[in-house]
C-alpha cells in the first residue's frame, strides 16, 4: 500500500475502501485512487501495473464535465506493460457540491482466467468427428442424442414433457428407425422414466394406429 502525504481529505475517507477491496482480491486486484484535482496517482494497493504515487494519472484534463453524470464508468479492458489483459472499473469521487475530485479505479488481473479458460476448452472441445466404426452400431448413443438434441431444438425439459410430447419425441425417434432394435423401447422407458407400456402407447399414436 502506498498513499501520497498530500491527500486530500475527501479521498483520504475513500482509502479504508481502497484498502479492504484490495485485501479481498489480493493478488489479483490493484486498486489506484486518482486525484482529479491534482492529475496525480494519490493512492494505489496492490501495485503490479508499475506505477507509483504522485505519478500522472493520465487522465483528460476534461474528465471533470464528463464526470458530472457519471457514477460508474466500466467495466472496461486494459492491457498492461506484459501483455496481460485487466477487467478494470472505476467509481467517480465527488465532494459535497457534487464536483469529480476524485477515482477509485479496480484492475482485475484476468491472466489466470484466461489460461483457465483455454485449458478448459482444449478438453471440452471435440477436435474430431466420431469414429464410424466405433459408433455405426450403437444405438443407445444414437437414441441419447436424437433424445437430447430434440429436447434442445424446442427449448423442452425432459422432466416437463406432456403426452403430446413423448407422443411427438416418439414419432422424432421412429422416423429414424431406432426401434427396430430389440431393447430400444426399454432404453428409451428409462431415459424418459415411463413404462414400456407407455412408450409402446406413443409409438402406436405417432403412428396413427389403436394402442
Amino acid at each position: 500500500m502506498t498513499i501520497a502525504p498530500a491527500f486530500t481529505s475527501i479521498l483520504a475517507t475513500h482509502a479504508p475502501t481502497a484498502a479492504a477491496i484490495s485485501a479481498l482480491l489480493y493478488p489479483h486486484g490493484e486498486v489506484v485512487l486518482h486525484d482529479l484535482r491534482t492529475g496525480t496517482i494519490a493512492g494505489i494497493w496492490n501495485c503490479f501495473s508499475g506505477r507509483a504515487v504522485g505519478e500522472d494519472s493520465l487522465i483528460e484534463e476534461e474528465f471533470s464535465a464528463l464526470g458530472s453524470t457519471e457514477a460508474v464508468l466500466g467495466p472496461y479492458e486494459k492491457t498492461g506493460a506484459d501483455g496481460r489483459r485487466f477487467k478494470s472499473i472505476s467509481a467517480v469521487l465527488r465532494d459535497g457540491t457534487g464536483d469529480a475530485v476524485g477515482l477509485l479505479c479496480i484492475n482485475l488481473d484476468m491472466s489466470m482466467i484466461d489460461q483457465a479458460v483455454k485449458l478448459l476448452s482444449a478438453f471440452a472441445g471435440a477436435e474430431q468427428p466420431k469414429p464410424q466404426a466405433l459408433f455405426s452400431r450403437d444405438w443407445r448413443e444414437e437414441i441419447n442424442a436424437t433424445l437430447h438434441g430434440w429436447l434442445k431444438e424446442r427449448g423442452l425439459a425432459l422432466s416437463a414433457l406432456k403426452r403430446g410430447d413423448r407422443v411427438a419425441l416418439v414419432a422424432a425417434l421412429d422416423e429414424r428407425g431406432l426401434f427396430q432394435t430389440r431393447n430400444a423401447v426399454d432404453h428409451l422407458a428409462s431415459l424418459i422414466g415411463a413404462s414400456r407400456a407407455s412408450i409402446y402407447n406413443y409409438l402406436a399414436a405417432a403412428r396413427g394406429e389403436a394402442p
